[in-house]
C-alpha cells in the first residue's frame, strides 16, 4: 500500500491525532506522551504525517524560518514507526519538508537542522551536503556558530551545549529528537556511529546536526 503524506499547521491537529501519535511512540522508539506532543503544537508551526492506509507510520514537527537571513528547515520531535517500510517513511517525512522549503525559499540553498541521539538519524540527511558533525572533519568557526544558533533555537541552555562536539547534555528527560531505527544497522558507518559513543542516553544526551540542500537539488521536490 502506498504511503500518504500530508503537512499542515500544528494548530489543526485534533486530540485524536495526538493520541494516535502517542500510541505510535509507545509502540517502539522514544515513548513521547501526549503532554509532550501537545507542547510541540505550541512550539512548532508545521506537522508532517505519513500514513499507510488509515495507519500512522511517522510524523515530524517542523518550521520554515530564516536565521540571520539564512533559510532553514528546522525539525523538532520526529518519530518513525519500526516497520519494514520505515526507511520509506523517513524519506517521505524529509521529502515533504523539503517540498515545503522549495515553496517558501525558491532558488535558495537551505539549511536543514535537527537533533539526533542515534546514528540512524543521519539516514535522513542522505540528500544533504556539508553535514555537521561528520567523521574526519574539523568544524570551522562558522559551522560551530551554526551549532550554537541551532542550540539556542532549540531552547537549550548554553551551559548544556558543547560547540566543539555539537553535543547537548541531557537533563534527564527524553530528548526531542528525530527518532529512527535503521533497517540495516550493520551497514552504519562505524565512524558515524562513533560520534554517539560518548552520549549518555539515559540522561537524554543528543547531537545538534545540520546540513545543506542546494537550490538545484531542492527543485527535485517541486
Amino acid at each position: 500500500m502506498a504511503l500518504d503524506v500530508t503537512t499542515k499547521d500544528c494548530t489543526a491537529l485534533s486530540d485524536a491525532e495526538l493520541a494516535e501519535m502517542a500510541d505510535l511512540c509507545a509502540d517502539g522508539g522514544i515513548c513521547y506522551e501526549i503532554g509532550t506532543l501537545s507542547k510541540q503544537v505550541a512550539d512548532w508551526v508545521l506537522v508532517t504525517q505519513v500514513r499507510e492506509g488509515n495507519l500512522l507510520r511517522g510524523f515530524s514537527f517542523s518550521t520554515l524560518e530564516r536565521i540571520g537571513g539564512t533559510p532553514c528547515v528546522l525539525l523538532g520531535l520526529a518519530e518513525v514507526k519500526r516497520t519494514s517500510k520505515r526507511d520509506s517513511v523517513l524519506k517521505a517525512v524529509i521529502s515533504d519538508n523539503l517540498r515545503r522549503a522549495l515553496m517558501a525559499f525558491p532558488d535558495e540553498d537551505v539549511l536543514v537542522g535537527t537533533r539526533m541521539c542515534d546514528p540512524a538519524g543521519f539516514e535522513a540527511f542522505k540528500v544533504l551536503v556539508d553535514v555537521i558533525p561528520r567523521p574526519g572533519h574539523k568544524a570551522s568557526g562558522e559551522e560551530r556558530a551554526w551549532g550554537r544558533r541551532l542550540a539556542k533555537r532549540f531552547e537549550i541552555d548554553p551551559e548544556r551545549y558543547d560547540d566543539q562536539t555539537f553535543t547537548i547534555t541531557g537533563d534527564g528527560a527524553s530528548p526531542l529528537v528525530l527518532d529512527h531505527e535503521s533497517l540495516k544497522p550493520e551497514k552504519t558507518d562505524p565512524d558515524v556511529a562513533a560520534q554517539f559513543d560518548g552520549l549518555d542516553r539515559e540522561r537524554g544526551d543528543c547531537l545538534v546536526t545540520f546540513g545543506w540542500v542546494m537550490a538545484e537539488e531542492l527543485l527535485k521536490y517541486g
